[in-house]
């Protein structure tokens, strides 16, 4: 019988730059939806929570101190954990940094980027990583391509015009499940996904988990992705 993964790491230390000026005074995850008045690690961790979720560890870099402030002060429905890498370590190395925090070494945990905003139920994907006997599982979202698309018949005729069809290709969501087995693999210094998830990819323990049909996801890099955020989630809860 599987159980379901009760810690998780926060990525948060992005610089957010194509977010700026929203970013001059805040980390990336410190930015708010627009009209909810809560910061997208706000709603990260409130999401964690209602999926079992006991204790986060979040890794802070840029302006590092409003984020830890904000956390010491939020009432939130678990427990955190902040860290703060002394030098840059690359993705896989602030990724193996974080999880040396975790309460339990020895049991499976979720990560997240701080950027991401999604709902979809985290307790299926562990099952699925479960089932797999996979090291380490990826979610897998198809978003919207930002452009109009054209489709064309054999002989050239444009047949029809398409507003931000959904991409064709699956995307890492930026959400995943580890097994207690991978932070030994994660690299010290270096990134993770051209060192760790290849090994794993060529062994067979690396499994990709879609997004379920009608589940939320979007990350926000810029202050269109808000906007367009805020309208989602408004439509969402009309």
């Amino acid at each position: 019988m599987h159980t379901s993964p009760t810690q998780a790491v926060v990525l948060a230390g992005g610089q957010g730059s194509r977010l700026r000026p929203y970013t001059d005074d805040r980390p990336k995850p410190m930015v708010e939806i627009p009209g909810t008045g809560t910061p997208i690690i706000g709603h990260q961790l409130s999401w964690l929570a209602a999926e079992g979720v006991t204790d986060a560890v979040v890794s802070c870099g840029h302006l590092a101190e409003v984020l830890q402030q904000w956390l010491a002060t939020a009432e939130l429905p678990l427990r955190v954990t902040t860290v703060v890498e002394t030098e840059p370590l690359g993705r896989g190395g602030g990724l193996k940094y974080a999880a040396a925090h975790l309460p339990h070494p020895d049991r499976p945990w979720y990560a997240t980027n701080g950027d991401i905003w999604t709902r979809f139920s985290l307790r299926e994907m562990a099952a699925f990583h479960t089932e797999r006997d996979a090291t380490a599982t990826l979610a897998l979202a198809r978003p919207r391509i930002p452009w109009g698309a054209v489709e064309t018949d054999t002989f050239g005729h444009i047949t029809d015009f398409i507003e931000s069809p959904p991409s064709p290709y699956l995307i890492n969501a930026g959400v995943y499940v580890f097994s207690p087995a991978f932070t030994g693999l994660l690299p010290d210094v270096g990134d993770h996904e051209r060192t760790t998830f290849p090994g794993l990819a060529r062994e067979r323990r690396l499994a990709g988990f879609p997004l379920p049909h009608g589940a939320y996801w979007r990350a926000i890099d810029t202050a269109k992705d808000l906007q367009e955020a805020a309208k989602e989630l408004g439509a969402r809860t009309s």
